[in-house]
């Protein structure tokens, strides 16, 4: 049968990404506290584009993916990008596995139990024979505003926001350290459910730590620049603002020199 995709283009220039997205993906990670967590990944997943080739071989990505046995590791997600990048003849090959992460968690004061989801992911790419990973979760957590606070004779405003957390590293990171590190550097973390009592002591004690997306932003960064296996991170946290009909944001990205790091290891967490 005639090969189309492989034909000149009517305008030959190269192409940075090709592939598909919005593919799901049954997925098991790895859970600290129950060792595995079976969960579903949407999938994206691309290759260069030579200027010579009119396409590319889209059922190629799903074959490679029909291949991958779900279990997320380093050793695994290498594999799979690298399977692609031969099945597809390319030079560089991305791959990003985004995906929902339950942990169970207890409420503060009755310690009633509820299922928390992180929106978390994974992302790895070729260029050339040069692999690298990252890691990221997006975590809610309470702010409360210092300066509200301080000029109101009463109360002051508060809001739900997001820490957004993308990192490489050498050695293996959880996915609960990330999520952890992020929630400890709001005025309170969020829960799934609170009784009375628990509400009272998110509130107090959101109003006894208040916090700007300023201050949220570099706790986080401090945190990852203390941790002994980040190598890099990107920051971003965004403070849906109750006062505002707009958001607050703050961000920052480092990086860490560490004798013998490597460029971002695999599957943490998972």
């Amino acid at each position: 049968m005639q090969d189309v995709q492989s034909g000149r283009p009517e305008v030959p220039i190269d192409l940075d990404r090709v592939g598909i997205k919005n593919f799901r993906l049954p997925l098991t990670v790895r859970d600290r506290a129950r060792g595995r967590q079976h969960t579903v990944a949407g999938v994206e997943l691309s290759v260069d584009l030579p200027a010579r080739f009119k396409g590319t071989h889209m059922s190629r990505f799903v074959e490679a993916l029909s291949g991958f046995t779900g279990e997320l590791d380093l050793v695994s997600f290498r594999a799979l990008l690298d399977d692609v990048r031969s099945r597809l003849e390319a030079q560089n090959a991305h791959l990003t596995l985004r995906f929902p992460y339950f942990l169970s968690k207890a409420s503060p004061a009755t310690g009633a139990l509820a299922l928390m989801d992180y929106a978390c992911q994974v992302s790895g790419e070729f260029e050339g024979d040069k692999f690298r990973q990252t890691l990221g979760v997006d975590v809610p957590v309470m702010t409360v505003c210092p300066c509200s606070l301080a000029i109101s004779d009463q109360g002051a405003h508060s809001q739900r926001a997001v820490v957004s957390i993308r990192c490489r590293f050498s050695g293996f990171v959880w996915l609960e350290e990330l999520i952890e590190l992020a929630e400890s550097a709001g005025s309170s973390p969020v829960y799934a459910l609170l009784k009375r009592e628990d509400e009272k002591f998110v509130t107090e004690q959101a109003f006894a730590n208040p916090t700007f997306v300023e201050d949220v932003a570099r706790q986080v960064a401090r945190s990852l620049r203390d941790h002994p296996k980040v190598t890099w991170f990107r920051v971003e946290v965004e403070s849906f603002e109750s006062i505002h009909n707009h958001s607050a944001f703050a961000g920052i990205e480092g990086r860490n020199v560490r004798p013998g790091a490597g460029g971002g290891g695999a599957g943490a967490g998972s």
